[in-house]
Order: C-alpha cells, then structure tokens, then sequence
C-alpha cells in the first residue's frame, strides 16, 4: 500500500482562509481595488489575509481607539510592513534605504526581527504602494515575509569560520529563491508588473505550493554549531551545519519545530524539532522542497490551530515523515551526524573572521532602532552605512553585525562608534544581553500584554536582585511575549513571561541554554510584585546552589521547580 494510500490528506471541510485563498486567483484578491478606495484607511477583513502573503499586516494603534471611538473616528489603521533578507544580509545601501523609507513612510524607526528580517510600522495605506516600491528598487522584497509559505530562510550571522557562514549563507539564499511563490501577483499590484493569467492547472503559476499553498506558515533555518543562535529546533525545518577537517561536510536535518500555541488550549503546544538525518549540501534544496510539499498535502486545513507541520508529524509520526520523504526524494538521509551547540545568543563586540575581515556586534535592546536622548542609534548607523563597505547582519536575538569590515575601514568605523555611543552592551547585565522581546503593544492585533515597552522597565528591577545575589554577569536567557502565538521563541527561554491579561503574565522556567528544551509554566497569571517575589529567592538559591557550569534552565530542573520538558506534548502536563 502506498503511503498517500495509507495516510491520506485530511479531507475535512476547509477553513474559510482556505477559502479566500482558492478564491484569490493566486493572492490576488481584490487588493487593487481596495487599495484605492480613498473612503477608509483600513481594508476588508478578506484582502488582510491575503496581504500576509505580500509581506503586510493590517493593525491599528490601540492606545488611541478610546479616543478616536469618542470622536465618532475609525480607529488609526496603519500597516505593519516586513521586509525579508535570507540570512538577514544586507548591504549598506539596502540600510540607508530602510532608514529613509522609515522616515518617510512610517513612524521613524526599523524593527529588527528574531528572523532577521526588518518590520517597518505605522505605514498607511496610501504609502504601501510607495513603499514597497522602493524596497525592491533596493533589491530587497516584501514577498513571503508573511503568509501560509516559506517565511525567511535564516543562517547562522557570527560565524566562527568566515568561510564556513558565506557558504551556509549562500545555500540559505538559494533555499529562500526556491521557495519564493511564483504567482505574478504581487509584480501586478505593487510593482506595476503586466497581468498574466496562470494554466488551468496551477502548474505554471505555482509549482511547488498550488492553489491554495500551505496550510499556514513554515519556517526554515540553517545553524552552524557551535552556536544555535538561529534557534534551529524551533524552525520546522532546521539544518544543523556539519564541519569536517574545515569544510562543510552537509547538514543533520531536524523536523517539527513551532513555538506557537493558545492559552487554555491544551491541545495546541509549542514543539522542538527532532533530528532524522544527514544530507549533503548539494541535497539541501531537494529535501526543502520535498518536505514543504508533504505539508502541503497533509496538513490541517480544517482547523488553522492544527495546521502547523509539527502537528502534521506528531498525529502521524516521525517514521511516518521520514518514509514520505524518501519516497518523494527518491533516495534516503544518511545517519545524523555528532555535534554540539554551546549556546544560542549572539557574541558582542569585536570578532575577526578567518578570512580577516572583521564584524562588530551591537546590543539592540529588543531590536529597535531609533534615536533616543543620550543614545542617537539610528544616526550613528546612517552614519557607518555611509562609508560602510561591508554588510550588515541581523541576528535571530534582534541584535545587528556590522559585518565584513576590512582592516582599513576598521579605524573610522570604530571612531564613528565611539562618536555616537553605540555600544555591545558591555554595561549592561548578562540578563538584559540575553533578552527577547516580541512588538506586543500598541500595534499587534494579537497581544494581550505589554512585552516591548514593559520588559526593560522589569529588568531595571531584576538586575538589582542579580547583583545582590552576585549574577549580574551570569547568562541567563529571558524572553517575554505579549501573546502566546511565540513570536520571540519564549517558549525556549530559561525564564521567561507570556502575557495573558493587561499587566498579567505566566511565567515558565527551565528552557535549555542553548535552546535545545522547552520550558514549562511555573506560576499563572501573575503581575509585577509576584514576578518579583518569585524571582529572588530562586536567584538566591541558584546563586548558592549551582553546580560548576550548571545553567539557570538546568537548574531550576534539578532543583525541582518545573519539569523537564523535551516534548511538547509534555508541555502542559
């Protein structure tokens, strides 16, 4: 019997997404028409699912619906726009660019992503068209940055082995480019491209997706141990480099992976990825096509809360997978290969690669960049991408490389360094380095809690508690969301806040220092002073009662606090 005989793909009434998007001829919609209605800044509810597809949300600001509702105004509809880089690579131009499109057409500063991508917030309508006009002008794009398709392909950007990351970046790149929808729709709307018609069958308009394309989203990323900086078990699919006498051998493929769930639904669950081979860098592109298309034929369109591929590979299991997968490549993965990740943050300051060239990293405190008193961030890199000759890189934990600086360049990029104060955050707690947070509030639909603007303010307090308890330079990775939907991996850090109500959070303890374990809930639905009470003593004993080299997350485990949890169908349990 065959597999697609065996299993068949589920056959249940579609959700009404799937409907928009059969509908959609391709993710066109009616978006040219309701882009030009000069009546509303906001779109129909129909058109915003599809505009995911094109790279952008429709949000609103909510600090100001109170009072614009008293004032018989429709809310302040504004645009989120994600602009996508495979490996988060950009070129100086490319920066300057968003610095000025920022300026022009949103609110004056960049987001940088935990998948290296760029978020420009406050667009409104009538500027999108602009907007990400001059965002491909500068070769970058829009297309696929959200949706139900391969988001952005992530790699590794603080490379041990200079060589090792251009060649990892290089096949990140080319993953992304195969991935890329086809259809033509979004060169008609956005870049004025001439209308084509797509064959009856699809084949031409979408090879790989279809009709109707994935279930919902899917997430790639490619790591180069040492370093898991990439989070590589929460991706669906992950690629762990393999380095044998100084060349890139091919990559352990891992499977699974997704940090999103719902509050009170113990049905949905975050999941890490599970490793179940080997294949060489000439197969990467094969066994990411081959593995997108088994999503798109079995997972769940019924129920988008189901949809994601972990779901897929947990009802039906990973033997399962591995025989579709072979089956459809043709051939089998070789045996996983040994390797071992140290961590998954990032290295500040200084770094001289192998092939010389130098990168310097720099603290962005939950990945905004903007001018602030005291700290002009957003000029001061204007400034180095003005004589900048090299790259930059954005990393998974929000924080920007200024990459690939030659040794000649290095004495006027240090110097405008030092004139605006930017810094590796040095000063700063290791805790306050190692900390994650998603927009949450005023903008994202989705949030039930303050995340980027309240976890500095938390950390102003926890940091005393660490310096009395002699942590201040301590590693501990935090991470704090405003929703569970998973946007900045909390559910891997070793402590970290999921917001449930205004001022409201849980909190979960025990994620694995280099994000290789889930976390699991500790305390629920608890505010500033319960978080607090709850922290020092455990601070304190862990201070006291570690072992040599023993992590927080490991600790609180032994300890006793929560649960070791490896599985995410263990999560709630």
């Amino acid at each position: 019997m065959a597999l697609n005989d065996k299993y068949p793909p589920h056959d249940a009434p579609h959700s009404d997404v799937e409907d928009i998007k059969r509908r959609s001829n391709y993710l066109r919609g009616s978006l040219e028409e309701t882009l030009a209605d000069p009546i509303t800044g906001s779109i129909p509810e129909d058109d915003n699912r599809l505009m995911k597809h094109h790279g952008s949300y429709m949000q609103d600001d909510r600090d100001l619906r109170a009072e614009r509702a008293k004032s018989k105004l429709e809310p302040a509809y504004q645009f989120m726009l994600r602009v996508r880089a495979a490996g988060g690579v950009v070129t100086p131009n490319q920066w300057l660019m968003m610095d000025r499109i920022s300026h022009k057409y949103g609110n004056g500063t960049i987001r940088l992503t935990t998948r290296q991508s760029f978020q420009l917030h406050g667009v409104i309508k009538w500027n999108l068209k602009k907007t990400i006009q001059e965002v491909n002008e500068s070769l970058l794009s829009t297309l696929a940055a959200c949706g139900d398709v391969n988001r952005n392909v992530m790699c590794n950007p603080n490379p041990y082995q200079s060589e090792i990351h251009s060649e990892v970046y290089e096949l990140a790149s080319k993953v992304s480019d195969h991935l890329d929808p086809r259809s033509r729709a979004y060169h008609e709307i956005w870049l004025d491209g001439e209308k084509v018609a797509g064959s009856e069958d699809g084949t031409e308009q979408e090879p790989i997706y279809g009709p109707v394309y994935l279930p919902r989203k899917f997430k790639i990323g490619i790591a180069v141990p040492p370093s898991n900086d990439v989070d590589v078990f929460s991706q669906d699919l992950g690629f762990i480099a393999i380095i044998e006498d100084g060349r890139l051998a091919g990559f352990n493929v891992s499977v699974g992976g997704g940090m999103g769930m719902s509050h009170g639904d113990p049905k949905t669950y975050p999941q890490v990825a599970k490793v179940i081979g080997f294949c060489t860098p000439e197969q990467l592109i094969d066994v990411a096509e081959k593995t997108v298309t088994i999503q798109r034929d079995y997972g769940d369109r019924a129920v988008r809360k189901h949809a994601r591929f972990k779901y897929t590979i947990d009802d039906r299991g990973l033997d399962w997978f591995t025989g579709e997968l072979t089956e459809r490549l043709g051939w089998a993965l070789q045996e996983a290969k040994p390797y071992h990740f140290d961590h998954n943050g990032d290295r500040y300051g200084w770094v001289k690669g192998s092939d010389g060239k130098w990168h310097f990293t720099l603290f962005i405190q939950n990945g905004r960049i903007k001018d602030e008193e005291g700290y002009p961030l957003m000029t001061g890199l204007r400034e180095i991408a003005k004589v900048h000759t090299g790259d930059f890189r954005l990393t998974a934990n929000q924080n920007l490389i200024i990459g690939g600086i030659s040794s000649h360049k290095k004495k006027k990029i240090t110097s405008l360094i030092e004139e605006y104060g930017l810094t590796d955050g040095i000063q700063y707690s290791a805790l306050r380095r190692n900390s994650m947070a998603c927009v949450s509030l005023p903008t994202c639909g989705l949030a039930m809690a303050e995340s980027e603007r309240y976890l500095p303010t938390l950390l102003d307090k926890l940091e005393p508690m660490l310096e009395e308890a002699g942590l201040r330079d301590e590693d501990i990775v935090i991470r704090m969301t405003g929703c569970p939907n998973g946007c900045a991996r909390p559910m891997l850090a070793e402590l970290s806040f999921i917001g449930k109500a205004p001022g409201k959070y849980n909190m979960y303890l025990g994620g694995g220092f280099a994000g290789n374990r889930l976390n699991k809930m500790y305390k629920e639905n608890i505010g500033e002073t319960e978080i607090l009470e709850t922290l020092r003593p455990i601070f304190n004993r862990y201070a006291k009662e570690r072992e040599s080299g023993e992590h927080f997350g490991d600790f609180v485990i032994r300890a006793g606090y929560v649960k070791e949890v490896t599985d995410g169908r263990n999560f709630h349990s």
